[in-house]
């Protein structure tokens, strides 16, 4: 993936069974919304249904009971479609599901998740997912009319179409213009272990470097976490580009021959400067925002 700022970074493309895996899980954790949701209000509705059976509709019990019935389908709702947008549209760009499997969405061309992106990619899932299923569902039992049979097709097309990309891309992924990629646990060790790079001081050359909070306030922590990303890859050619790009930015003359102290200094400095914003609650998403 090529970042806006030219950088190549190298992604592994999530695998098509731990999707599936993710999928399932979140299928798994909205079905156990919906129960606990549907216990929750039948509780409230609590001994109303005796009375209800007694009266009228227009009672003042009948109403409360109506509206413990559109908040139950409103819950749905939000349940089957929210879900994904919800955690998709978070700083880590997966769900609880995709969390526990290791894998997160990405943009394609290298730039932030927007919410257009999201967006489209979930609800191409209602096309590609539900809306076959509730046809299938809703056929009769033995019922292999032309409508099934429709439904069956129209799902195994969709089901089957990360097979046939070398991508592993499904519909919304490609309307949306996002990818799943490989997003394991890990720590930033060299980088911020070292008591000399985090003084921002170079352990080659002696110079200290210092940022002032016109320098620190252009990035965000999008910006950071690819910053994260290039530290720990240590690759001289992405080292070196991050350099020059940085360097541009805030109007540094980039020379050559410190870049990688320059820029564990300039991780440790714009990390503490966006963690003592969100201590204070502010929070600057990215060099946008």
């Amino acid at each position: 993936m090529v970042t806006p700022e030219g950088v190549a970074l190298p992604l592994t493309l999530a695998s098509r069974g731990t999707r599936a895996g993710a999928l399932m899980l979140d299928l798994v954790f909205i079905v156990l919304l919906i129960v606990a949701t549907t216990i929750m209000l039948i509780y409230l509705a609590g001994g109303t249904m005796g009375a209800l059976a007694r009266a009228e509709d227009t009672t003042p019990i009948g109403h409360a009971l109506q509206f413990l019935f559109i908040l139950w389908i409103a819950a749905m709702f939000l349940f089957r479609n929210a879900y994904f947008l919800f955690f998709e549209l978070g700083p880590r760009g997966a769900t609880p599901g995709k969390r526990l499997t290791g894998i997160r969405i990405a943009a394609r061309d290298g730039g932030r998740l927007t919410a257009e992106m999201v967006i489209a990619r979930n609800l191409l899932r209602d096309i590609e997912l539900f809306l076959p299923l509730v046809f299938l569902a809703s056929a009769g039992d033995g019922d292999t009319g032309a409508a099934s049979l429709a439904a069956t097709a129209w799902f195994l097309i969709f089901a089957l179409f990360p097979f046939f990309n070398r991508d592993r891309l499904r519909a919304g992924d490609v309307i949306a213009g996002s990818w799943v990629v490989e997003a394991p646990r890990r720590r930033l060790e060299a980088v911020m272990s070292a008591g000399a790079r985090v003084s921002g001081v170079s352990p080659a050359t002696g110079v200290a470097y210092r940022f002032g909070e016109e320098e620190l306030s252009i990035y965000g922590e999008y910006e950071l976490q690819t910053l994260e990303r290039v530290l720990r890859e240590n690759r001289p050619e992405a080292i070196t580009a991050v350099h020059e790009a940085i360097c541009r930015k805030i109007g540094w003359d980039p020379g050559a021959g410190d870049e990688r102290a320059f820029l564990d200094a300039y991780y440790a400095q714009l990390r503490a400067r966006l963690e003592a914003g969100m201590r204070m609650g502010r929070r600057k998403a990215d060099k946008f925002d």
